[in-house]
């Protein structure tokens, strides 16, 4: 029977040295890699989303809280590149909580970021599936298995990117950066293109008939319109705060990690303008409100129907979603790989092949996202939905790692920074005030099928929440990387406490 140590509220059991033999990560990554890697995360929110936020606040709502958002991000990815070189683990998010509010935290924080990413790919998956079936060549392509062909396309991408996820991580990111170049451009070339197109007018920003005596930048009001677009306004950034799950995989953590981050923020900020200023001058807000692929839209309207043109943004678009869809299967299985490898979820799911890839982790959270996509009835409002849903649970990992951010500045003002974040304490703070604003979004957001989305998530954290208190609490690893420093601290503590006449230390209390 393996031996178990408590320590708090939770038991270790030491599972030897072939356990994380059977574990390993390679070092592939460099700058240039993790760059491609957080622009990759977040690019499809360019292309396809963020004009929901149209629908939610108008124009004006929208842009008041991509400015918000911007805020946020920047903030946060400051304060995430500290603890990152910090504490260089797989586990990212869940290991900067863990470190500083426990096993309950961390767990809180890995739960909630597995939502987020697991999410992101389906709403991602179906919207690959809406570009493929606007192309000439495909839009009336059968159904497959009794599969709408918006379904079946969007599982064969989770087959293609899973399956070159499972090759290896150099092929992985190596793929990534290229897609992300691609679809970077591409937005580029389409702001030029539509810019100079002669169908640009500031009018179309406001062209979103007022509601109630509302301005026509503001035809949902102010403070309603602002609240409910921050969670598209968010989808503009979304993902980027993964990054830090590529550390066990970077070459130069301490050097790497903080400068391919910010270049990538600061990219995404660029890209973001494009999208919105261009795209909305040129397709109207009206018009975009509700599309299923606002980008080629935005050259239908340029050009007075399906040109070359529009076509060929089509095409290259899907680049911008696969860059995003590719990069986000390889965040949930990090996470997912770092809370096995610890015991908090099942173990199979962090064993590595022979590539050295978490196979079971990348395979496992596809197939049950792949149920969501056929549940999924071809409603583009749907997509919103997921999306509000993704972005909610991205919105509790930001709260509980600013709360770490502040615990281990205030805790551990000695321990190693490699990074040190120029914001600091009262950047966390504020980015925790901008995520519980964006988290009352929900209710300002009137769509059937929002609020209820919301609260399915918030019941999924408390499932995880249960499990963890019922069960994977009584079964952590105690030579997992995130976990050792709990261990240690625990046997340092009693090697410190006062002997009892039989010269032993007195038994800790559970």
């Amino acid at each position: 029977m393996t031996e178990k140590k408590r320590v708090g509220a939770v038991e270790y059991e030491h599972v030897g040295s072939e356990y994380l033999d059977d574990r390993q990560l390679d070092r592939r990554a460099g700058k240039m890699l993790i760059w491609g890697l957080g622009v990759g995360y977040v690019i499809s929110g360019e292309y396809f989303s963020w004009n929901f936020g149209l629908d939610a606040g108008g124009f004006g709502g929208l842009l008041v809280a991509a400015i918000l958002m911007i805020g946020l991000y920047v903030l946060m990815i400051y304060n995430i590149s500290e603890m990152a070189t910090a504490f260089p683990h797989a586990g990212g998010p869940y290991a900067f909580a863990r470190r500083t509010m426990g096993p309950w935290g961390g767990f809180a924080v890995g739960i909630a970021a597995i939502l987020e990413y697991v999410l992101a790919t389906a709403a991602i998956a179906i919207t690959i599936g809406f570009y493929f079936t606007a192309l000439p060549c495909c839009d009336s392509m059968p159904s497959i298995l009794g599969l709408a062909p918006v379904a079946w396309i969007a599982i064969l991408a989770y087959l293609v990117f899973v399956g070159i996820n499972i090759v290896g991580v150099q092929q992985t990111l190596s793929s990534v950066l290229v897609i992300t170049v691609i679809a970077v451009a591409m937005l580029v070339i389409w702001g030029v293109a539509m810019l100079f197109s002669g169908s640009f007018s500031t009018d179309n920003f406001t062209n979103i008939a007022p509601e109630g005596g509302n301005s026509e930048m503001f035809p949902f009001g102010f403070f309603k319109g602002t609240l409910a677009a921050l969670p598209f306004a968010a989808w503009f950034y979304l993902a980027i705060e993964g990054v830090p799950m590529v550390s066990e995989e970077t070459k130069d953590p301490s050097r790497d990690l903080p400068s391919g981050t910010m270049l990538a923020m600061w990219t995404l900020v660029a890209a973001s303008a494009v999208a919105l200023f261009i795209g909305v001058g040129v397709g109207g807000a009206e018009e975009l409100r509700l599309s299923g692929n606002p980008i080629p839209q935005v050259v239908q309207a340029a050009h007075d129907g399906e040109s070359t043109f529009f076509w060929i943004v089509t095409l290259v678009g899907l680049s911008g979603l696969l860059a995003s869809f590719h990069s986000i299967i390889f965040a949930y299985s990090r996470i997912i790989y770092s809370l096995s490898r610890a015991g908090y979820l099942p173990r199979a799911l962090s064993r590595t092949g022979a590539s050295h890839t978490p196979f079971i982790a990348l395979v496992a959270p596809a197939v049950l996202a792949s149920v969501l996509v056929v549940l999924y009835n071809e409603n583009t409002s749907a997509v919103g939905n997921i999306v509000q849903m993704s972005v909610f649970g991205a919105l509790v990992t930001y709260v509980l790692m600013m709360v770490s951010f502040i615990m281990l500045r205030r805790n551990e003002p000695d321990a190693a920074r490699p990074y040190r974040s120029p914001v600091g304490v009262p950047g966390a703070i504020i980015v925790i005030v901008l995520s519980v604003l964006a988290m009352l979004s929900s209710l300002a957001y009137d769509v059937p099928g929002a609020k209820f989305g919301v609260l399915a998530t918030i019941i999924a954290i408390a499932l995880g929440l249960i499990y963890f208190a019922v069960y994977s609490r009584h079964r952590l690893v105690a030579e997992a990387p995130e976990e050792e420093f709990a261990v240690i601290a625990r046997a340092e503590a009693e090697l410190d406490a006062p002997q009892d006449k039989t010269g032993s230390p007195p038994q800790a209390t559970p």
